[in-house]
C-alpha cells in the first residue's frame, strides 16, 4: 500500500518557477523569462530538426506545415506558458522559412493562422490538463487518507505472531475497494477478519468501514468469538439492503496451540504445517453476514490446532478467481507451496508477484492476503536470536 501523500503546493506535479525569475523587476521581462523557463525541450528540438531539414533540402513549402507539431506536443507536456512559447517560436521559424524561399504572402498567412490556431488550442488543452491533474491529486490524497483510516497498517509482529498483509485494489487510482481485513490484539487473544463486500464503489467501501468498525469494537468486548460475529450480523441487518451481504472469515487465537475460526460464506483459510497446505473447510457452513434472516443455519465455532511454526493464510476471492490468458484460475495452494518462507512478508511478496504473472500484470478484482505465523520455539538452551539466524540461513541456502 502506498503511503505517499501530497500537501499544499505539492498537489500539482508540474515543477515550480525558478527563484531567479521572481527577482526580475520588469513585468515584460518576467513574463518572457517565464515562457523561456517553461518551454519544453522536446518540441523545441523537433522544430530545430524541421528547420535543419529545410536548410539541407531547400524545400520550405513542404516542411513548413510540420512546425505545428511543436505546440501540439507541448500541450501534452508543459504549462500554458510553455505552449505559447513553443507556438511563438514556431511562428518565427515559419516566417523565416517563408522569407528564405520568397513565399507569397497569402500562403504565409494561411500557415501562420494554422500555427496560431494550434497554439491556442494547445494552450487551452494544457490548462484543462493541469486542472485535471490537480483534481486527481486531491482525490488520491483523500483516497489515501480513507485507506489509512479504513485499512489500518498491520505491524510485522502482533503478540507472539508474525504477520504480513498484501492488499491490491482493482482500480489503481481508487486505492481502496470492497475487500476488508483487520487484525487486533485483545484481552482474549489476537483476532482477525478478512472479508469481501458484495458490489463495488462507494457503497462497498461504506459497508467495509461498517464491518471493520463493529469488529474492532466487539473484538475487545466479547470473550466469545461467536458473539463478535453476532454483533457484526446485527449491525449489518440494520444498515444493509435486502440483497447486500458480506462474506468473511473471523479467526482468533485465545491461547497457545488453539485457533478458532468462524466462516460466513467465505473461501476457506489455508493452514500451512510442515510445508503442507491444507484448506480449513467449514464443518458447518454458515450464510454470509447480513443474510442470516434468510437461513436457519447459524455460524458455529471451529477449533483447529495451531502450534509452533504453523501459518494461516486468509484471502479473498480476488486471488483464487484471478484468471490467466487461458481463463484458468490461479492455483493458490500450489503457489503458496512454491513460495513458502519463514518470513510472512517475504512469502506474500513472492506470492503476489506470482499472482501478477498469472494474470498478465494487472488484477481485475480487489485482492487481499493476510498471513499469520507462529514462530517455532527455540530448543532448550539455545538463544532465540541464534535460532532465528539459523532459520534465515537455511532459507537462503534452500
Amino acid at each position: 500500500m502506498s503511503h505517499a501523500r501530497q500537501h499544499g503546493r505539492d498537489r500539482s506535479p508540474i515543477r515550480p518557477y525558478p527563484r531567479g525569475i521572481q527577482r526580475l523587476r520588469s513585468p515584460c521581462t518576467r513574463a518572457f523569462a517565464h515562457c523561456v523557463a517553461e518551454t519544453p525541450a522536446l518540441p523545441v528540438l523537433i522544430l530545430c530538426v524541421i528547420v535543419s531539414i529545410d536548410m539541407a533540402a531547400g524545400t520550405g513549402r513542404i516542411w513548413l506545415p510540420l512546425l505545428a507539431t511543436g505546440p501540439a506536443l507541448a500541450a501534452a507536456t508543459s504549462r500554458p506558458r510553455g505552449v505559447l512559447g513553443v507556438g511563438a517560436l514556431a511562428s518565427l521559424l515559419g516566417a523565416g522559412i517563408a522569407y528564405r524561399h520568397d513565399m507569397d504572402v497569402a500562403h504565409l498567412a494561411v500557415v501562420l493562422a494554422a500555427l496560431v490556431a494550434v497554439t491556442l488550442a494547445g494552450t487551452l488543452a494544457s490548462a484543462l490538463r493541469a486542472r485535471r491533474e490537480r483534481v486527481l491529486a486531491a482525490v488520491r490524497s483523500v483516497a489515501e487518507t480513507a485507506q489509512h483510516a479504513l485499512l489500518q497498517p498491520v505491524p510485522d509482529t502482533v503478540g507472539p505472531f508474525q504477520v504480513a498483509v498484501r492488499y491490491s485494489a482493482a482500480a489503481a487510482e481508487a486505492r481502496i475497494g470492497g475487500d476488508l481485513y483487520a487484525l487486533v490484539p485483545t484481552p482474549h487473544g489476537v483476532r482477525m477478519i478478512v472479508g469481501d463486500v458484495r458490489g463495488k464503489g462507494l457503497p462497498a467501501v461504506g459497508t467495509a468501514a461498517l464491518v471493520l468498525g463493529v469488529f474492532r469494537e466487539a473484538a475487545y468486548d466479547e470473550p466469545d468469538l461467536l458473539d463478535v460475529v453476532c454483533r457484526i450480523e446485527r449491525s449489518l441487518a440494520r444498515n444493509l439492503g435486502g440483497d447486500d451481504f458480506v462474506t468473511a472469515v473471523v479467526a482468533g487465537c485465545p491461547e497457545p496451540g488453539r485457533l478458532e475460526t468462524v466462516n460466513c460464506g467465505h473461501a476457506p483459510p489455508l493452514l500451512i504445517r510442515d510445508a503442507e497446505v491444507t484448506a480449513v473447510e467449514p464443518v458447518h457452513p454458515a450464510p454470509p453476514l447480513g443474510l442470516r434472516a434468510l437461513s436457519d443455519d447459524a455460524p458455529r465455532l471451529q477449533v483447529v490446532p495451531f502450534g509452533d511454526g504453523d501459518q494461516l493464510l486468509l484471502y479473498t476471492d480476488g486471488v483464487t478467481e484471478a484468471r490467466d490468458a487461458d481463463r484458468a484460475f490461479y492455483p493458490l495452494a500450489e503457489g503458496l507451496t512454491r513460495h513458502l518462507y519463514d518470513e510472512p512478508a517475504r512469502t506474500l511478496a513472492a506470492l503476489h508477484e506470482d499472482l501478477l504473472d498469472h494474470v498478465g500484470g494487472r488484477l481485475h478484482d480487489d485482492a487481499a492476503l493476510l498471513l499469520l505465523r507462529r514462530p517455532a520455539a527455540a530448543p532448550a538452551g539455545e538463544p532465540a536470536g541464534v535460532r532465528a539466524a539459523a532459520g534465515v540461513d537455511d532459507a537462503t541456502a534452500a
